[in-house]
């Protein structure tokens, strides 16, 4: 009897205090909403374990503020001993994807070598960027790559992804336009369908704000082009 009243003390206690936290990041964000103006709008506030700080999240950024929201902290948290980036380890968190969701029948699927290494990139077919990732893929042994043809820059870039779309070898057609430059052929009339609206509303759905944007197996990403030895060291990592 006294085990089962201590382990209803304990559960009670643990709700308590999981209660008073939810009415506080409740408060904050109460307090906080009228001092940021109607442009930002609070996703959500969650404490954090350091310094009293509370974690404000205003869609892709994060910001800290107290418990009575007088002062806001714009900018990174870093770990003064490891110095670790703990703003970017929970951005990272907080926009890991669950890979097995995304449809991959509307991706352009490219295989070196034995493919075990999975990724998902989101490319606009007139970013710069995107063209010198290519070839540093061109270069990558072992992997299985996805490419979303994502279409930010320019109307230009949805006809060149749609013309690849249509053509005979996607692949090779998207290869010859990234790598060497050369323009995809016109798209017949009888090609009518295309993912070009699907991944568009893909990428805004997962946040994806430039080209390129790296998703991996493990949900996490990669905003940018990295080097060759930065994705092999990615790659590498992930079990």
């Amino acid at each position: 009897m006294k085990i089962k009243n201590l382990l209803t003390a304990i559960v009670f206690t643990a709700w308590s205090i999981s209660a008073m936290a939810d009415a506080t990041e409740a408060n904050v964000k109460k307090l906080l909403q009228p001092r940021l103006g109607d442009g930002a709008v609070i996703e959500s506030v969650t404490k954090t374990p350091y310094a009293g700080l509370y974690e404000v999240k205003i869609g892709d950024e994060l910001i800290y503020t107290d418990a009575d929201a007088k002062f806001i902290m714009i900018g990174r948290l870093v770990d003064a001993q490891s110095s670790r980036d703990l703003t970017q380890a929970r951005l990272d968190e907080i926009n890991r994807i669950k890979f097995s969701d995304l449809p991959l029948e509307a991706a352009l699927k490219s295989v070196k070598g034995n493919g075990k290494r999975v990724i998902a990139v989101f490319e606009d077919p007139n970013c710069g960027y995107c063209k010198r990732f290519r070839k540093t893929l061109n270069e990558t042994k072992d992997v299985t790559v996805y490419t979303f043809m994502y279409n930010i820059l320019s109307d230009d870039s949805r006809v060149k992804s749609k013309n690849v779309w249509c053509s005979a070898d996607r692949v090779k057609a998207w290869d010859d336009w990234m790598l060497n430059g050369k323009t995809p052929a016109a798209a017949s009339d009888s090609c009518a369908t295309t993912p070009n609206e699907k991944v568009l509303e893909l990428g805004r759905k997962l946040k994806v704000t430039g080209t390129p944007t790296i998703f991996f197996t493990d949900g996490s990403r990669i905003p940018g082009a990295v080097d060759a030895k930065t994705l092999e060291a990615k790659l590498s990592s992930i079990k």
